[in-house]
């Protein structure tokens, strides 16, 4: 995972050309993120074991099909009448053993089409056991999961975005609700990894989901992500979702990478922009989208 006024409304059209053009040093300003080394204490309050029913099985095989097509290792007829794109920054391999970022959230987006799914933000740290994705669908609503990459290839934890979420876990940034998650490696030896989220009300950081073992993801590097699983509809040649996300921004903040104790914002050397800097918004089937690199490389957004 997935936060109004839109950006366009706040900055002029000008300065929204330029941030989209290029990566800016004057990015939207915003609250000081969380300190990281805050106590990490307790569990995240509302996150439950993913129940295995039909609605979430549909997730599941369309969240696969989306990773299995990143691995170029499927061309499943679904693709043919479904585009699966993704836009961000993918943190190497060797550069982190952790991964923090704050990432906006928007209860009141719908997807409506059944088949679609946005997966927005979504983050994985290189070689960790865990993806925490934003999802947005009809099939399990709108909420949090946690992914585990570890063992059962599939979501282990679930939290609603409810009103008991907004209220613990998020708070406002650039003019939208958003949360801040955080990946860490806490056992070299056996690639254990334990997943975070900020407590507003406490200023603490509350455990998600932890797991030991190999990343079965197949991808060396981590990512930080915008990801759409979107059909095309034929009235307007556009996808579903270009109409039902007008007025969202999808934002990824304040993305910073652990060297050892160290955490330092994601950076060209160590982040890059994929799968290109720049997107075509043709591509993903909403000619009206804007990419914007807000800053070199720990913030993005996207919306229209």
């Amino acid at each position: 995972m997935q936060r109004r006024p839109l950006l366009a409304c706040v900055l002029p059209p000008l300065l929204l050309t330029a941030l989209t053009a290029a990566p800016a040093s004057a990015a939207p300003a915003g609250p000081t993120p969380p300190n990281p080394s805050a106590p990490k204490i307790g569990r995240v309050a509302g996150a439950r074991p993913v129940p295995r029913d039909a609605n979430t099985a549909k997730a599941v095989r369309a969240f696969q099909e989306l990773h299995r097509a990143r691995l170029g290792r499927t061309t499943a007829p679904s693709l043919r009448e479904q585009i699966h794109e993704f836009w961000g920054v993918e943190p190497a391999a060797g550069t982190h053993d952790g991964l923090m970022a704050t990432h906006s959230v928007d209860p009141s987006y719908r997807v409506s089409y059944s088949e679609d799914f946005t997966y927005a933000p979504t983050t994985k740290a290189a070689s960790s056991c865990m993806e925490v994705t934003t999802v947005y669908s009809q099939a399990v609503g709108n909420e949090l999961w946690a992914w585990d990459w570890c063992g059962s290839g599939g979501p282990a934890v679930e939290l609603p975005m409810d009103a008991s979420f907004e209220r613990t876990y998020t708070t406002q940034v650039n003019g939208h609700a958003a949360y801040t998650v955080q990946l860490v490696r806490t056992n070299a030896s056996t690639n254990a990894w334990t997943a975070y989220l900020y407590n507003h009300t406490t200023n603490t950081w509350n455990s998600f989901f932890s797991k030991s073992g190999r990343d079965t993801s197949g991808l060396r590097y981590g990512w930080d992500i915008f990801e759409i699983y979107a059909s095309r509809d034929p009235s307007t040649g556009n996808a579903y979702y270009c109409a039902d996300a007008k007025n969202v921004v999808f934002e990824s903040s304040s993305i910073k990478l652990r060297h050892s104790t160290t955490w330092t914002p994601a950076s060209p050397s160590d982040s890059p922009w994929a799968p290109v800097a720049v997107p075509t918004p043709s591509d993903y089937l909403c000619p009206t989208l804007t990419f914007t690199r807000a800053s070199a490389n720990d913030h993005w957004l996207v919306n229209q």
